[in-house]
């Protein structure tokens, strides 16, 4: 008796429903020749009578192909749920790879180390086609790593020699913001930076020690609401910066807090503004100056570069300062 199909019905199983062999199946789905016309419309009938698709391995199988895009974030959990700049990016990503049948499978890691594992897991079992590279360390080794494993990728933000990349230029970030602060008379800024290995750190970092104009102390984090609060409150013995620059929102929500703890007011007092412009940045009292830049559209770049496999001119973000009540107050 055949089997009575269904949505978790096998190839098998439809091929033994149908009176035909799992490779007519099999060729009826990736249009292939080899069937008659009248039994490849039987079987695609079938098939959709039901709404069936193929499990991803069982596709990988017979054409090599997951339709499956891999992105791993090595931060905490938290630092990355309060980020927008992954949600625009992931959210711009998708909508392209979605156009051409692809999907995105996300994941967190704890370390870069544990990153590695998850490229050589995934690549062991044939579970994504590529990968977009995040958060490029100084002295890095996952462009080698997925090299050796034959695992295709494209590096987001950075320029790398062994992998296709889209490049954006983060020195300008700092510059236009250290010159709007400038502008308004500030001499003595602290800049609450992310992770020191990461290179877009260290770029902006470089930016603010050297450049001619206020005198810039760089305070390292994690990323966490709790480095920020804490490289604020370091700064405040003494005499502290009358500017603090934050390198995103998170961090900036965290420093604000504990500002205005320590009693300071903030736009009158002193002034701050985020790297990172989001929603958060405009809904705070006072709205925070940032630099807005369209992450949105950088993960449609990252999407087309992925399914092209081709490297790309850099890629312009558009940053553009957005002077918001924070820093709108001229320090003498």
């Amino acid at each position: 008796m055949s089997p009575k199909l269904n949505r978790q019905s096998r190839v098998s199983d439809i091929a033994k429903a149908l009176g035909v062999s799992p490779t007519a199946v099999s060729f009826a789905l990736n249009d292939k020749p080899g069937i008659s016309t009248k039994t490849r419309e039987r079987i695609l009938a079938a098939i959709a009578e039901i709404n069936w698709s193929p499990h991803y391995a069982a596709r990988a199988l017979s054409d090599g192909r997951t339709s499956t895009i891999g992105l791993v974030i090595a931060r905490s959990p938290k630092a990355v749920g309060s980020e927008a700049f992954f949600m625009q990016f992931m959210t711009g990503m998708q909508a392209k790879l979605s156009q051409r049948g692809y999907g995105l499978l996300f994941q967190v890691a704890t370390s870069l180390e544990r990153e590695c594992a998850i490229y050589e897991q995934w690549a062991d079992q044939h579970r994504v086609d590529a990968v977009a590279v995040v958060d490029l360390h100084r002295d890095d080794p996952r462009p080698r790593l997925l090299k050796e494993l034959g695992l295709k990728a494209v590096i987001a933000g950075e320029k790398s020699s062994l992998l296709p990349s889209v490049y954006i230029d983060d020195k300008v970030v700092m510059e236009q913001m250290l010159t709007h602060l400038e502008e308004r008379g500030h001499k003595h800024v602290t800049y609450v930076a992310g992770n020191k290995q990461l290179r877009h750190v260290s770029q902006r970092a470089q930016v603010a020690l050297k450049r001619r104009g206020p005198k810039v102390e760089v305070e390292y984090t994690d990323y966490t609401a709790e480095q920020a609060a804490a490289a604020v409150r370091k700064q405040l013995t003494g005499t502290g910066p009358t500017a603090y620059v934050f390198d995103n929102e998170a961090l900036t929500i965290a420093g604000v807090q504990t500002l205005r703890e320590a009693g300071a007011q903030i736009g009158r007092d002193v002034a701050v503004a985020s790297l990172e412009d989001s929603l958060t940045c405009e809904a705070m009292s006072p709205p925070i100056t940032a630099i807005h830049r369209d992450t949105y559209r950088f993960g449609e770049a990252v999407a087309d570069t992925l399914l092209a496999g081709e490297e790309t001119e850099p890629f312009d973000l558009s940053p553009r300062l957005i002077e918001r009540d924070s820093t709108k107050t001229v320090f003498d």
